[in-house]
């Protein structure tokens, strides 16, 4: 009899303890764990204010990651959802899925990798073949180049942009953060640094004093047919029209295989809603909310 007793405890508590990713139950409500690129904290921030604001019973948590570790996590199920700034790779797909998962990878945004200096230097301006041959150190050794994270999405972006395979050059090093990388040049009129857009367009109070100090440079790629003898500065119109050189997709990633937060917090992303937050942050939105004009006439 004492036996059976602690068989039938056994069992219900077997039966009480949530598997590792049960809790994410709904679309709307319940717990669920993502893992985000910590690039695009900002824009991110805000969906999720909204999304929350929106939907109470829902209880995301975002882990700011860089880029490699947050895709090793998704590799290694210790998450089933990312948001990255690029897809999944081939070999990616084949890990994930070999544990009889679907993917579903949608992208909601699009972002500018852009150019500051200080707001002293008279460097306003470069071209696409020039940033590469610096980037690959080809260019005025006195210049410092700095980024965010020798981990960081930002940094994959510009070894696939120049060709290099690691920039290990004295004149070109990474910080730890976006912000960091604001507040150096911020402090250094002889350097450029490269951040995402999303950090310089309606910054937080903590470094809005160092935006204010620094300034975007124009960029013209000379490989454009039809723009390769003008310069562009990262905005919502140069973007949509290929204008600016320099952008990359903003992806949320998928593999929950079931309906529940994620799919919920999808939805929202690429709803006039959770766009709308987008096109408010200075990014491209995937698809452009409409605008919905109400025209009266006055003598009716």
């Amino acid at each position: 009899m004492f036996f059976v007793l602690i068989l039938a405890t056994g069992l219900q508590a077997c039966r009480q303890k949530p598997t590792k990713f049960s809790n994410d139950n709904s679309s709307r409500s319940g717990t669920a764990t993502f893992v985000a690129d910590e690039s695009f904290s900002p824009i991110l921030n805000q969906e999720l204010y909204i999304y929350t604001s929106l939907t109470p019973e829902a209880k995301p948590v975002v882990l700011y990651k860089t880029e490699n570790e947050a895709v090793n996590m998704l590799l290694n199920d210790s998450v089933r959802v990312a948001i990255l700034s690029r897809d999944l790779t081939a070999n990616e797909r084949a890990i994930i899925t070999k544990r009889t998962l679907a993917i579903e990878s949608v992208r909601f945004a699009i972002d500018a990798v852009t150019l500051i200096v200080n707001d002293a230097s008279n460097d306003t301006t470069i071209t696409v073949n020039d940033l590469k041959k610096m980037l690959n150190g080809q260019g005025d050794p006195n210049k410092t180049i700095v980024f965010d994270n020798p981990n960081s999405s930002l940094v994959r972006y510009l070894k696939d942009f120049s060709g290099s395979k690691g920039f290990t050059q004295k004149n070109i090093y990474a910080l730890k953060s976006s912000k960091e990388v604001i507040k150096y040049i911020s402090e250094h009129p002889g350097a450029l640094g490269i951040t995402g857009f999303s950090w310089l367009n309606d910054p937080d109070k903590d470094y809005a004093d160092y935006v204010n100090k620094v300034k975007i440079v124009g960029v013209r790629d000379e490989a454009s047919k039809e723009f390769h003898d003008q310069y562009f500065k990262p905005s919502q119109e140069t973007l949509v029209l290929k204008q600016y050189p320099l952008s990359r997709g903003l992806y949320m990633i998928n593999c929950s295989s079931k309906v529940g937060l994620a799919m919920g917090f999808a939805k929202f992303l690429g709803s006039s809603t959770g766009q709308r937050i987008i096109l408010k942050s200075g990014l491209l939105p995937d698809s452009i909310p409409t605008r919905e004009i109400s025209i009266k006439n006055k003598f009716n």
